[in-house]
């Protein structure tokens, strides 16, 4: 890369302008930011993890949990040869561990506990209890950012998600907080699931751009065509006309929407209100 630019500054010189008067709010410092983007001082993939960082200060978990109907439970005091088939379809590494029904929330069990058992013939001896982890609790309320640090601090991976009124509401895990940041981290048992969109209340929604328009239609009873585009990301971003970073908006048919997740070659996740 060139150390200059068009007008024939310096890197040095144009780092010097940039911060010789410094941004009053987010948005400007976003803007500076995008221009350091597009002046080829900092890649696109860098940008949009510098804007997930800034971004998730404004998440809470209630926006990327795992909602209560998709978790995988393990009862309290089911045996062995009942909920290890569970763990094994599941491809999952925490379970949330229930007692009377699922608001009664007793730990978390990991599947790495499971393994000696691979090996074991004494199966029966085996007792879900003594091998559970605490459980963290945290509202549907709490920042992104906070819970991170959290993690961070206690070491956890997993905590479950209450309401207002104390009851279970989902589950996050700090794998959900990290993709808000850096997109998606897929793995070999990644599948997609039933929850590309997701009612967040008060008329908002989290969509994910992966959503076929097919679905998409039949959800919001709308009529967007699908021959040239598959999914609704394909759509929005024909719409946008560039590959957008988060925070970006637009608004078409009835619909905004707002990029949450993106990374330098995809959108990943979008949020939708309706136009009034």
């Amino acid at each position: 890369m060139s150390g200059h630019d068009d007008n024939g500054k310096t890197w040095r010189n144009w780092v010097a302008d940039l911060f010789s008067g410094e941004p009053t709010d987010r948005r400007e410092l976003l803007e500076m930011l995008k221009d350091a983007s597009e002046r080829q001082l900092l890649d696109l993939e860098a940008l949009n993890i510098i804007h997930g960082a800034i971004g998730v200060a404004d998440m809470r978990a209630r926006d990327i949990m795992i909602p209560r109907s998709q978790l995988v439970t393990v009862s309290i005091d089911s045996r062995v040869e009942d909920f290890l088939p569970t763990i094994v379809e599941s491809t999952h590494s925490r379970f949330p561990v229930t007692g009377e029904d699922m608001d009664d929330m007793r730990g978390i069990l990991h599947a790495k506990d499971m393994l000696p058992l691979a090996l074991s013939r004494h199966t029966h001896e085996f007792d879900i209890k003594d091998h559970i982890r605490p459980v963290t609790m945290v509202p549907e309320s709490k920042r992104l950012n906070v819970l991170l640090q959290d993690f961070r601090a206690t070491r956890n991976h997993m905590a479950v998600v209450i309401d207002e009124y104390g009851n279970v509401a989902g589950a996050v895990t700090i794998e959900d907080v990290l993709e808000q940041i850096v997109g998606d981290i897929e793995d070999e048992h990644d599948t997609d699931d039933d929850s590309s969109i997701r009612h967040q209340g008060d008329g908002c929604y989290t969509v994910k751009a992966t959503t076929p328009i097919e679905d998409f239609n039949e959800y919001f009873a709308s009529a967007f065509d699908d021959d040239e585009f598959d999914t609704i990301g394909g759509l929005v971003l024909r719409k946008f006309g560039h590959l957008p970073t988060r925070e970006e908006a637009v608004a078409f048919d009835g619909f905004e929407f707002r990029v949450l997740n993106a990374d330098s070659r995809r959108i990943n996740l979008l949020q939708l209100t309706r136009e009034a």
